[in-house]
């Protein structure tokens, strides 16, 4: 899916990958806007000679994609994710770069400090879910949900599961037996990207999710699994226990719990709720 990101009143043209689910963003348009270059294609050629020479690998994993060009054909189009993209405006000396130069430097500096105290990464997130518009009472529950995670991954961890795939596939596992969706298929529900699909669930719908992750590792500390397969099983009971909690609470409600609504539709219809179930 193509799209057209506007900065400072100028293009960007985007393409979104949805296996890979990342952003690509023409390179050329990103010089242009940063360095005021004349010539950005010219630009871009000699600072890839100059990266590639330096050894970055930033240049060499770059690709191209079809993208709209000036004369309105699809044409080739040098592309980088996000994360290639930062490090390039890294190598762009301009004034205009600069502020991104020192938000990438403070982010840094923050990574660091919350590896050596992580009740500090606590304390921003509750205060950029705050600003974001969000209520305490969801912000408690998505913080707990962060515990809850966190000790599911180390079990997995300690039973061998490797981060990643592994992990992916599990997670998946867990939420199809409780919601009726895939990750993937419960992100398009609610219309997401990029988006973290916790950050956009309901009281509800967290609440299921941590009794799923919750109850999956009791069942692997008590079962000991020992193969990926195993893992696999109890992912899915944990899992089930939380989806038979589900349809309980819709019998007896009428309401369905797994919503459309986003964060973003939520807040923008109810603001004051601040994604109350």
């Amino acid at each position: 899916m193509s799209d057209i990101k506007i900065f400072e009143t100028k293009k960007v043209r985007s393409i979104w990958n949805e296996n890979a689910e990342k952003w690509y963003f023409s390179i050329v348009d990103v010089i242009s806007i940063l360095s005021d270059s004349i010539d950005p294609t010219s630009y871009w050629r000699k600072l890839k000679e100059r990266l590639k020479a330096e050894g970055n690998e930033t240049v060499t994993n770059c690709h191209a994609l079809k993208m709209v060009a000036k004369d309105g054909k699809m044409r080739l189009t040098d592309v980088a994710d996000t994360e290639q993209i930062f490090r390039l405006i890294q190598s762009i000396p301009s004034p205009k770069a600069e502020p991104f130069k020192q938000w990438l430097a403070l982010v840094g500096y923050e990574r660091i400090e919350e590896t050596e105290d992580p009740e500090k990464a606590l304390d921003r997130a509750m205060e950029s879910y705050l600003k974001k518009g969000y209520s305490k009472e969801w912000i408690n529950q998505r913080l707990k949900s962060i515990e809850i995670r966190k000790e599911l991954t180390d079990e997995w961890e300690n039973r061998g599961v490797k981060k990643g795939q592994e992990f992916a596939i599990l997670t998946d596992e867990i939420t199809k037996a409780w919601s009726g969706f895939s990750t993937k298929e419960y992100k398009n529900y609610k219309d997401l990207k990029k988006e973290n699909l916790r950050d956009n669930m309901t009281n509800l719908e967290l609440v299921l999710n941590m009794l799923a992750e919750a109850t999956t590792t009791e069942i692997s500390k008590e079962k000991s699994p020992e193969s990926f397969e195993d893992n696999k099983t109890i992912a899915n009971q944990g899992g089930k226990i939380a989806g038979d909690t589900r349809k309980a609470i819709e019998e007896k409600s009428g309401k369905k719990i797994v919503t459309k609504l986003n964060a973003k539709k939520f807040l923008a219809i109810e603001p004051k709720k601040n994604l109350k179930s």
